[in-house]
């Protein structure tokens, strides 16, 4: 031990061989390393991080940058599509509503009853009543005035109808075609703003990989994932909302012939009343 031997010398003018020829640590390495010296790692300028002039820090806040800018064009391609599909939800309920509606009342106009009978009926549920049946009342209401005028003329009867028929059957097709126009938008636009946000987001990637002089994979990936996943939010938005316009137009067509060809319906009916009279 150290001890003893520090005991031993102590008496001794000689010191041990094995401590005058002790090796130094160089004598134990290889051959090759002798002499080497070994070199330390980078150092970090605190001061530099710290006013964000280190590359560490520029390569991060250029990470954090590309997520903000694609993760914003994902979220502007968000809102027309969750915007788009409850428009198609609503739209769709609506339509249903609508179509079983005028199916019950145009049985009931079928059924014999008479015309004075459904519009005192229509005058009771004019909340809750569906457009075929507001067209009716709309033509009788004028109807009934022009006879407390004591008008007899059957043209001027029939005219007076068919007009306030037609302006609430305007009104009408306005509530059945509302949101059409902002689907046709969101089916045309949304892709080009998908598009727009995977150019975006991959113009970064690059600067991403300008500032990191790196082009590993893990370097870009982020950057161009978000950028894809605003496209495919887009296409998520313009693909159903292009689908559900074309049908809504469809249905809404359909829903414009039908209305006016009940309009025609009660003119006749009308006709064969004053008809009747006479």
């Amino acid at each position: 031990s150290s001890a003893s031997i520090a005991r031993s010398c102590a008496g001794s003018d000689v010191l041990p061989q094995s401590l005058v020829e002790a090796p130094r640590p160089n004598d134990t390495l290889p051959q090759s390393l002798r002499g080497h010296t070994p070199q330390r790692g980078p150092s970090i300028d605190v001061h530099n991080c710290a006013t964000r002039t280190c590359p560490t820090m520029r390569v991060c806040d250029a990470n954090a940058s590309c997520r903000r800018n694609a993760g914003g064009w994902a979220t502007a391609t968000t809102w027309p599509c969750a915007a788009s599909w409850a428009a198609i939800f609503r739209k769709l309920f609506a339509l249903k509503r609508v179509k079983a509606l005028n199916e019950t009342f145009e049985r009931e106009f079928w059924s014999g009853t008479s015309l004075n009978d459904l519009y005192a009926s229509a005058a009771q549920n004019a909340k809750t009543a569906g457009p075929m049946e507001r067209i009716f009342a709309s033509g009788m209401r004028e109807y009934q005035k022009l006879r407390e005028r004591h008008i007899q003329d059957t043209g001027t009867l029939l005219d007076g109808a068919r007009r306030a028929m037609r302006a609430s059957y305007q009104r009408e097709l306005d509530v059945v075609e509302s949101n059409l126009s902002f689907l046709a938008s969101v089916g045309s636009v949304s892709p080009y703003v998908g598009l727009f946000g995977t150019v975006w987001g991959i113009m970064h990637a690059f600067q991403n990989i300008a500032i990191q002089k790196n082009t590993n994979l893990a370097v870009v990936a982020p950057s161009i994932a978000e950028a894809l996943f605003a496209t495919a939010i887009g296409l998520m938005a313009a693909i159903p909302a292009y689908i559900a316009y074309n049908k809504f137009a469809t249905d809404a067509a359909k829903f414009s012939a039908r209305l006016e060809g009940f309009a025609d319906d009660l003119v006749t009916a009308i006709q064969r009343r004053l008809a009747e009279r006479t």
